[in-house]
């Protein structure tokens, strides 16, 4: 077992479970059926939060929001069946996966990438997850819809400052670190 933990939130109880009977062998798991139980594990022990989006007494947003008020060294991961909109941009998430995860391997795989990320510097966190809100309305929006908004323009501007910043940090690193990364944020969004 690592020395990590995992909060799953979910609604679905059959999820909830599922994804803690595939992550408990590796990581200890705190397992919540809704946002304001998430709310209460919510707290300094907590290394990794996959939350869904829609949950009763406060949704997976509210939980996130409470993790970065309360200034937690949390990496998130929304993992949810609501398709993402422009509003992800306001988000603080790391990551954002849409249901379903079909196998054990790519949970385990989400929560790797989510604590290697917190390895890494405050300008390549930020450019992962913002590559992970590009990745996530790319593969849900026409590039019509993406190509008319001023906040996806400002997105892709951002992308691009912070790659020719990090152009250094970013050429020595080879595929089995940050590049592989980068590229698995569009994946994981598929």
């Amino acid at each position: 077992m690592t020395d990590y933990t995992v909060l799953v939130a979910d609604d679905e109880r059959s999820i909830a479970d599922l994804y803690t009977r595939w992550l408990g062998e590796e990581y200890d798991v705190y397992t919540a059926y809704d946002g304001a139980e998430a709310i209460e594990y919510a707290d300094d022990s907590i290394d990794i939060a996959l939350l869904d989006r829609d949950m009763p007494r406060a949704s997976g947003d509210d939980v996130l929001e409470t993790i970065r008020e309360r200034q937690l060294d949390c990496r998130v991961g929304m993992i949810t069946a609501a398709e993402p909109d422009f509003d992800v941009l306001e988000l603080g998430y790391d990551d954002y996966i849409v249901k379903p995860i079909r196998s054990p391997e790519q949970l385990h795989n989400i929560v790797t990438t989510l604590t290697q990320r917190a390895t890494y510097s405050a300008d390549i966190q930020r450019l992962l997850t913002l590559s992970s809100k590009q990745a996530a309305l790319e593969t849900r929006m026409s590039p019509g819809e993406l190509e008319s908004r001023d906040e996806y323009q400002e997105l892709i501007e951002e992308v691009q400052s912070l790659k020719a910043s990090l152009s250094d940090t970013l050429d020595g690193l080879g595929d089995d670190d940050l590049q592989g990364e980068l590229m698995q944020s569009h994946v994981a969004s598929e």
